[in-house]
């Protein structure tokens, strides 16, 4: 069998597995095969290209991957699982990055033969620059580098402008076909600076879907550098995570009730609820005791959780106090709206990583009509998916929005850390409704207070 058989051979295998591993991923349970599916075919992509024809510098090929594959390997195995949305978008971002980098060399080299593959090598470099810095930025403000979002004024004629600007060089490098030195260094700037003035008024709900959207442009980028590159790996594979993250960011897109449009240009911000209708009433305090009585004393309890859950790592606790509840008769469910948290599937993964059985875990469609049926709904450290704001306040930014609707049940207990606005500004009307009752502190420190009155109320 030729070398170019056995490479042609090799990627539709890898084909074969990409797609059974996204398949796979679709569903907690069979995620974790579908991870070493994905894996296993990766890994054999990566060797094949050695068998390629014309290939040089093995040396160098090696240390890179033993240098990147020992980074990955460490930062996998430390990484917490609260700080595992800034890992996935660093992550994505440096596949965006390396397929800017790529086309780069490729134009510096003089390599670009034909107005197409010079055009694909352009518009991959412009979106794997933009997906590259722009996961930047959102990794710092997911780090807590970045505390809040920074919106320029006249933000969206920046956008408009800066992207325009990017377009024309683009499409001049494409039209001269030798780019010089300084148009290319030039085009880049410009598409790095465009990541950074998109991502930069991005916060609060809106965070999940700039991600999910990144990783699909980091998908494209790939897929057109395979192209200019004559790869099928890099075409399969970016073909893949583009199709999968085009489809996935339209899906959180559709549920927050907005266009993909509205997300970038018009991101959350509690700006817009400047000035508006005061929210009446005033939140009331509960101790760790009358939170325990509540539940312990339920027939049934739906914990919502959030981000705060994820920043205290108080998801064992939460599976420990549902253990307790469920061995004294109550049924606890937990549910899940689609962007909570700060990326796609945040807190299933936390909850899974708990121990949480996948039977108790309910997206927001199997769920939201049984508030009304919940004698308590638990929200820990969750805003804007909680928001019945949501409904009724057409000055409220995230107005259409569809929620998880806690509100609705018999009693509310919203646990948070203090009395301010959420990460993304906007005030939560549920905080101050007549069933809603607030427990302030950590969400670990305060569930391990109710788990522990709990614990004296069965005794």
């Amino acid at each position: 069998m030729s070398a170019r058989i056995l490479i042609s051979a090799s990627y539709f295998v890898v084909a074969i597995l990409f797609i059974l591993g996204l398949k796979s991923m679709s569903s907690p349970v069979s995620a974790r095969k579908g991870i070493v599916w994905a894996g296993a075919g990766m890994l054999i992509a990566t060797l094949v290209t050695f068998l390629s024809p014309g290939m040089q510098n093995f040396a160098l090929m090696v240390i890179a991957l033993a240098i990147g594959g020992g980074i990955a390997w460490w930062g996998g195995k430390v990484v917490k699982m609260t700080d595992m949305p800034q890992m996935v978008a660093i992550y994505n971002g440096m596949g965006g990055g390396a397929a800017a980098l790529i086309a780069a060399m490729e134009f510096a080299r003089g390599e670009m033969h034909g107005s197409v593959v010079a055009a694909l090598a352009t518009l991959g470099a412009l979106i794997g620059a933009v997906s590259f810095s722009g996961s930047v930025i959102a990794f710092t403000k997911l780090q807590g580098l970045m505390k809040r979002a920074h919106r320029l004024p006249g933000q969206n004629l920046w956008n408009i402008g800066v992207a325009a600007f990017t377009v024309l060089v683009g499409a001049g490098m494409v039209a001269s076909g030798e780019p010089a030195p300084l148009q290319i260094l030039v085009f880049f700037a410009l598409a790095l600076a465009l990541g950074v003035i998109i991502t930069l008024p991005i916060g609060g709900a809106d965070m999940p879907v700039v991600i999910s959207l990144y990783n699909a442009l980091t998908g494209l980028a790939v897929g057109f550098e395979g192209y200019v590159l004559g790869n099928p790996a890099l075409i399969i594979a970016g073909i893949v995570v583009g199709a999968a993250g085009s489809l996935l960011t339209q899906l959180m897109a559709k549920a927050m009730n907005r266009p993909l449009t509205n997300i970038i240009f018009s991101p959350i911000t509690g700006e817009a609820q400047a000035g508006g209708s005061q929210i009446a009433g005033s939140m009331k305090e509960v101790t760790g005791l009358d939170a325990a009585a509540m539940m312990r004393y339920a027939q049934k309890v739906i914990v919502v959780p959030g981000y705060g859950m994820a920043v205290a790592q108080a998801q064992h606790k939460v599976w420990e106090m549902a253990e307790l509840l469920e061995a004294e008769g109550v049924e606890v469910k937990f549910a899940i709206h689609p962007v909570a948290g700060r990326m796609p599937g945040h807190m299933n993964v936390l909850l899974a990583e708990a121990g949480v059985p996948y039977d108790k875990i309910f997206d927001m469609e199997e769920i939201n009509a049984e508030f009304e049926q919940a004698d308590v709904a638990l929200v820990i450290g969750a805003n804007d998916v909680v928001n019945p704001a949501a409904r009724t306040a057409k000055s409220s930014p995230i107005y259409g929005m569809p929620i998880l609707n806690a509100d609705r049940a018999r009693n509310v207990i919203c646990v948070k850390r203090g009395k301010g606005a959420g990460y993304s500004g906007i005030e939560n009307a549920l905080f101050y409704g007549e069933n809603t009752r607030m427990l302030y502190g950590s969400a670990q420190k305060a569930i391990a207070e109710v788990i522990a009155h709990i614990k004296e109320l069965s005794a």
